[in-house]
């Protein structure tokens, strides 16, 4: 009840200041206990909120931790999701250190019609400017 009622507050703050109110599960192997760790936790919680200005933020990394199925997940619930951010999996590294398929999701993204940013909050394995080299591939 605290939860719905603090969020119900923050969204009406916000909404009067033109902003979006934005969720994020993260995922429990990372951050044990985390509260929301699921997009439909995520979207069932926001549903209670009532806000209309109010989406969930879906991080990659999270959620392929948690639920994978990406591609579906982002189509389904695409006009509630108000950012995306990455990471790849295993190992919060940027795109093309792990197993997630960043080309396909780009190219994805851009079939299903989001619009947004897409955020990276990773950790380059190793300089940073080395990690900003998966930009110029996926380009």
């Amino acid at each position: 009840e605290t939860l719905v009622a603090n969020l119900r507050h923050a969204a009406a703050r916000l909404k009067a200041a033109g902003l979006r109110l934005l969720v994020e599960p993260i995922n429990n192997y990372d951050i044990p206990g985390f509260y929301l760790s699921r997009t439909q936790q995520a979207l069932d919680l926001l549903d209670e909120v009532g806000a209309d200005n109010a989406f969930v933020q879906y991080d990659i990394y999270h959620a392929q931790r948690t639920e994978g199925e990406l591609a579906a997940t982002l189509q389904k619930h695409l006009a509630r999701i108000g950012h995306v951010q990455l990471a790849d999996n295993p190992g919060r590294n940027e795109p093309g250190t792990g197993e997630i398929n960043y080309a396909f999701l780009f190219r994805h993204l851009d079939r299903i019609g989001y619009d947004g940013w897409v955020g990276c909050e990773y950790k380059p394995a190793s300089t940073t400017e080395a990690g900003l080299g998966w930009l110029k591939a996926l380009a």
